[in-house]
């Protein structure tokens, strides 16, 4: 926008109307630039007028009911006297019916690169004391205070107001607190580093499908272990990507220089063909966010300290602008698709029953729904009914498609269930194949891969061990070598989809693809089944 003073009541109306549409197509954010025209040129505002605008831009907010905040200004060469500047101004709707913005976040790099601890220091809100006390909140496992290693996916999550604000456990909050006072949350998916939890990490960045994925690196140590695997991971199967250098009060400024330049190194190389961007200031990290969204060769690289803070608000105001993957119209087809959810996690909540944990792919799901959940081991799906629905720890009536939730089941038997099912509308008739075609890429292999050879595929929330029954025109494959390639399942038939992203590995073998066939094996054959407990079938 040029200038917004003193708008006619039409033309405000018209503006108001235009700002209702901006929020919609960015579910709920909106970044205006005053003092730039239509065409882009930087014109730039007297004090006077960039007032007047800013009040009238705040007016206009009331009346859609969001709020405003000034993120950057600055000072533009324009042939004038007065000086002249431009405003950059993030617009936030305060969330209603709990719409706010869910940003999932994967957090991946090497074994003790601090990346629990430097999200205990930004969802705690307060420093560490270089010995880990910040994420003793984020294990899950005694044996991962003790031995200080994260082996399985826990979230923590981050959220900020309508004014831009972290909104955080600092102030003994309770997660449910800090949904109802967020408009926008990021959800950290802590994963794993080390090389043995590797499965672990593989199946958090697949099944939990997050938006961006925040690479740790230590400054003192530079890219070793994981770090490069990881990277790989994420390039694999196309996350946007931002990395943080940690640890930068261990070590001099110049050993954070040779570590930031060994990662542009790596960043601009052929494979991974990123453009690196170095954050300094917070002007810096308002670019980074807006650019990182637009174009995904972009990677911003933050450095930052747990122990004194440095430079941990650049991090947290790069959050806060970061704006969704998806636009609305998107979202509103696939919730126009019907209800599937992806089983991730199963638990026993005593007083509730059986509850399930994963994310919505498409449609909508409703308190009260039946649906059907499958396949079993002999291919079946059972009928089950969803009794409430609980989102980041918050009751929720209606799930959209993109969300992740848990499903309270009730006294539904949990022996039937195993991750990796899915939860469908009974009229979906799903597909479900024991033998599925990918074309794949080699990563890596020692020797060459062949038929009968054994990998375990990782598809979406799917992981299960398949034999390579046929690689279609070859004999067998070498490194860095393309196929298309027939697998099967070892136990039992599984729900895919074609076009789905496939990772497989086995040891040292490594390679990634797509599924380009199934073999489906029809449901109506197996017919649907009604669980009464355990034990009890009946037709």
């Amino acid at each position: 926008q040029l200038k917004l003073v003193n708008p006619s009541q039409y033309r405000f109306e018209h503006l108001v109307t235009q700002m209702k549409w901006r929020l919609q197509e960015g579910r709920g954010e909106a970044v205006y630039q005053i003092g730039v025209e239509d065409n882009g040129l930087l014109v730039g505002l007297s004090e006077e007028e960039m007032r007047a605008s800013l009040k009238t831009l705040r007016r206009m907010a009331e009346k859609v009911g969001a709020d405003i905040t000034v993120l950057r200004e600055r000072e533009v060469d324009y042939d004038s006297d007065v000086p002249r500047k431009i405003t950059e101004v993030l617009v936030r709707k305060v969330p209603d019916n709990q719409q706010f913005l869910d940003l999932r976040v994967a957090v991946l790099g090497n074994v003790d690169s601090g990346k629990s601890t430097l999200l205990g220091v930004l969802t705690q809100g307060e420093l560490d004391n270089g010995r880990g006390r910040a994420r003793l909140n984020l294990f899950r496992h005694l044996h991962e205070i003790q031995s200080g290693r994260t082996s399985s996916i826990s979230f923590e999550i981050l959220g900020f107001n309508s004014k831009g604000e972290v909104v955080n456990y600092s102030d003994s909050r309770t997660a449910e607190e800090i949904c109802e006072s967020s408009s926008k949350m990021i959800t950290f998916i802590d994963l794993a580093g080390h090389h043995k939890y590797l499965k672990t990490t593989i199946f958090g960045l697949t099944s939990y499908c997050p938006d961006f994925a925040m690479l740790v690196v230590s400054a003192n140590t530079g890219i070793a272990g994981t770090t490069r695997e990881h990277l790989g991971l994420a390039m694999a199967l196309k996350v946007p990507f931002f990395i943080v250098v940690s640890k930068v009060d261990l070590c001099s400024k110049a050993t954070v220089e040779r570590t930031v330049k060994q990662l542009e190194r790596i960043l601009k190389q052929p494979g991974c063909n990123k453009l690196p961007l170095l954050v300094n200031s917070d002007d810096d990290a308002v670019t980074a966010a807006q650019q990182f969204a637009q174009s995904p060769n972009i990677t911003p690289i933050f450095t930052l300290s747990s122990v004194s803070g440095e430079n941990l608000d650049l991090l947290k105001v790069f959050l806060n602008i970061l704006p969704p993957l998806t636009n609305s119209k998107e979202q509103e087809e696939l919730m126009q698709q019907l209800t599937e959810f992806q089983v991730d996690e199963i638990y026993t909540v005593p007083e509730v029953g059986t509850v399930v944990g994963g994310t919505l792919s498409s449609g909508i799901c409703r308190e009260g729904e039946n649906l059907v959940v499958g396949p079993t081991d002999d291919g079946k799906f059972l009928r089950l009914k969803v009794c409430s629905i609980q989102r980041n720890r918050s009751a929720c009536r209606v799930l959209r498609a993109g969300q992740a939730a848990t499903l309270a089941l009730g006294p539904f038997d949990r022996s039937l269930l195993r991750k990796g099912m899915v939860m469908v509308s009974p009229e979906m008739n799903p597909t479900i194949c024991s033998v599925f075609e990918a074309e794949i890429v080699l990563l890596f292999h020692a020797t060459t891969f062949r038929k009968g050879f054994q990998v375990t595929v990782h598809v979406g929330n799917v992981r299960q061990t398949a034999i390579v029954e046929k690689i279609h025109g070859k004999d067998k494959l070498r490194t860095g070598e393309k196929a298309v390639v027939c697998f099967r399942f070892i136990k039992h038939p599984e729900y895919l989809k074609i076009g789905a992203k496939l990772l497989f590995r086995e040891g040292v073998t490594k390679g990634i693809g797509h599924v380009t066939d199934l073999q489906a094996i029809t449901t109506k054959e197996n017919g649907l089944e009604e669980s009464l407990g355990p034990g009890h079938l009946s037709f």
